[in-house]
């Protein structure tokens, strides 16, 4: 009879244990069910505006696209198509055309830009007549260059710079429009060569000449030298007279 009862009580204890077991894995399952649904919602917020950024991006895309070209400032409204800078229209160029002479090129304006032909009649697609020739062999005057006030214009040999050059807006040409080139020291600090051969002549002995060009070593040579008892006031005039004596600062007469 004992042992009946050892065994009941055992079958009971198991049993316990089971539905405690069933019980916590049950209510583990839901917390666990809890967890991600609370999870899942910050992910479902992200997805749903990212959705709404990809949604406005057409719009900002519109807004961008209203933006006005920085090549618009420079071409003319309701001109002659033929006439417009070359930064306004976009040509089909031929480099196969012969050097020195004349050549057609078809073009296109550029987006937003307007333009008409002879009878007024708005266009897009036209013709233009130009020499075919680099932008670097054009004439000096129809390009614009950068001076520079560090070269000496007055040695020998004459000196060159290195300068960055822009075609005027109205020439058309081939190749970049932008080039760099050598030029000779061509820049005037204002000294006039008739003021210092005038002074030269008149004042040379006290050295006014040499003074009013920069020259303060040679000035005050002269000055206390009596212009090197006239010798040295002579040759001046003949250095000056030639241009072989400039201003101190290495630039040009005016």
């Amino acid at each position: 009879m004992a042992a009946r009862w050892w065994w009941r009580r055992a079958l009971r204890g198991l049993c316990g244990a089971a539905l405690f077991l069933s019980q916590l894995s049950v209510l583990s399952g839901r917390a666990g069910s809890l967890m991600t649904t609370k999870l899942s919602q910050p992910q479902s917020t992200l997805a749903k505006s990212l959705t709404s950024t990809s949604t406005n991006a057409p719009y900002f895309k519109a807004l961008e696209s209203t933006e006005i070209p920085p090549y618009l400032t420079n071409c003319p409204s309701n001109g002659l198509c033929s006439r417009l800078p070359p930064d306004c229209m976009t040509c089909n160029t031929n480099y196969s055309c012969v050097y020195g002479k004349t050549a057609t090129f078809d073009c296109k304006v550029k987006p937003h830009v307007h333009c008409v032909d002879e009878n007024n009649h708005e266009q897009e697609n036209f013709t233009i007549n130009m020499t075919c020739q680099f932008c670097w062999q054009l004439a000096t005057s129809d390009y614009v260059c950068t001076n520079s006030t560090n070269c000496m214009t007055v040695s020998c040999p004459r000196q060159r710079y290195n300068a960055t050059c822009t075609v005027r807006d109205h020439i058309h040409c081939l190749g970049n429009r932008v080039f760099p080139k050598m030029l000779y020291c061509n820049w005037t600090g204002g000294y006039k060569w008739s003021t210092a051969l005038a002074l030269s002549i008149t004042l040379g002995g006290f050295g006014a000449d040499r003074f009013y060009l920069g020259q303060w070593r040679e000035g005050l040579g002269k000055l206390f030298s009596f212009g090197g008892l006239g010798i040295w006031t002579l040759i001046d005039v003949l250095l000056i007279g030639v241009g072989y004596v400039g201003p101190a600062d290495g630039s040009l007469y005016i």
